[in-house]
C-alpha cells in the first residue's frame, strides 16, 4: 500500500475522532485482506510530526493514544472556539488532586495527614466525576481504606504519556505559594512515609509538587494541553468545585 496514502488516512481518522488512538486502533483502519505494513503506522505518525512544525497544531502521544492538539502560541485565539462554562477549582481540591497524583496509591487518611486538615468528601467526589482518580485497591490495615490513584483521562487532560512525566514543582509557577502546606519532605507526618510508589514514578518523585490545573475539557475539537496554564483559579475555601 502506498505510505502516502496510509499517512493520509492516519492523519484523517486523527482529525476525525473525538479521542486519542492508539497504533492498534489506527491499524485496525486497515482491512484484514489488506493490512498496513508492518511499522508504516508508526512512519506515518512519525511523518506527521515532523510536518507540524510551523503550524498552528502539534501531534502527540498521550497516555490513551496519539491525538492533535492547539500550540501555546495559537491558543488564546483558539481558545475563543470555547464556550463552555469556566470551572473553578478550590485550593483544597487542588493540594488533593496533587498529592494523590504525586504520591498514589495514597488513602484519604494519608492525604490528611499531609494537608492537616480533613478533607471534604465533595472533593473525593469532584474528581472522581471528573475521571481524574479512581479507587486502584484497598490498604492492607484495619478498616481497608480506599487507595486513590489518578486514570488515563487524567493523564490525557493534562497531556501526558506517562506518570513519570510529572512536572517538578519549580515548574509550576502558579503553585508556588502551594509548596510550605504540601511537605513531600521529611517534615511530613510519618504516616505518610508508608504511602506505596508507583512503579513508574522516579524515586525523587517525593521532590515534586502539585501538577498544574486545566481549562475545562471538550471532546471537539481536540483538546490541548496548551489550556493548562490558564483557565483554572484557586479559591480559599475547600468546598470542592465552582461555576461562574
Amino acid at each position: 500500500m502506498d505510505p502516502q496514502l496510509i499517512k493520509r488516512i492516519v492523519e484523517a481518522a486523527l482529525l476525525a475522532s473525538s479521542q486519542p488512538l492508539t497504533v492498534a486502533q489506527l491499524n485496525g483502519l486497515f482491512p484484514l485482506d489488506e493490512p498496513a505494513p508492518d511499522d508504516s503506522i508508526a512512519m506515518a505518525l512519525e511523518a506527521l510530526q515532523a510536518e507540524c512544525d510551523g503550524r498552528g497544531v502539534d501531534l502527540v502521544e498521550v497516555a490513551s493514544g496519539w491525538r492533535y492538539q492547539v500550540k501555546a502560541d495559537v491558543h488564546p485565539w483558539v481558545a475563543r472556539l470555547w464556550t463552555e462554562r469556566q470551572v473553578k477549582y478550590t485550593r483544597a481540591t487542588l493540594e488533593t488532586l496533587a498529592l494523590i497524583a504525586y504520591r498514589q496509591p495514597i488513602t484519604r487518611g494519608e492525604i490528611e495527614q499531609v494537608r492537616g486538615v480533613a478533607t471534604n468528601s465533595n472533593i473525593i467526589k469532584a474528581l472522581e466525576e471528573r475521571e481524574w482518580i479512581r479507587v486502584v485497591g484497598h490498604r492492607d490495615m484495619p478498616g481497608k481504606p480506599e487507595l486513590l490513584g489518578t486514570t488515563k483521562g487524567f493523564l490525557d487532560y493534562f497531556g501526558l504519556k506517562r506518570l513519570d512525566e510529572l512536572p517538578p514543582l519549580s515548574e509550576l509557577k502558579d503553585f508556588g505559594e502551594l509548596e510550605p502546606q504540601l511537605r513531600f519532605e521529611s517534615e511530613a507526618k510519618a504516616g505518610d512515609d508508608d504511602a506505596m510508589p508507583v512503579g513508574d514514578i522516579d524515586a525523587n518523585a517525593d521532590d515534586t509538587g502539585p501538577v498544574d490545573s486545566t481549562a475545562p475539557r471538550t471532546e471537539t475539537p481536540p483538546q490541548d494541553a496548551a489550556r493548562q496554564q490558564d483557565a483554572l483559579a484557586v479559591e480559599g475555601d475547600s468546598t470542592g468545585v465552582e461555576e461562574e
